[in-house]
């Protein structure tokens, strides 16, 4: 059975969580190549998350922090 769409708040929140890995990823000098390598996924996906397509999981977000030398919570404060 599907999951009823997110609430917008929690979109929102989405989008915010895509800015900090966009604004981390620069600061660290990287592209998105770059990240994409550093964290096993292909640099579509890191776009993707970038642009609140898509939802990186855990596990995406605790390589994403490390790869860009950001504690985790900044990323999802």
């Amino acid at each position: 059975m599907p999951l009823d769409s997110p609430p917008e708040w929690a979109l929102a929140q989405q989008r915010v969580i895509g800015e900090r890995i966009r604004a981390a990823r620069r600061q660290a000098g990287m592209s998105q190549v770059q990240l994409g390598e550093a964290v096993g996924r292909d640099h579509k996906t890191v776009h993707r998350w970038e642009t609140a397509l898509t939802s990186p999981t855990l596990m995406d977000l605790i390589l994403v922090a490390h790869a860009v030398n950001v504690p985790l919570a900044e990323l999802v404060r």
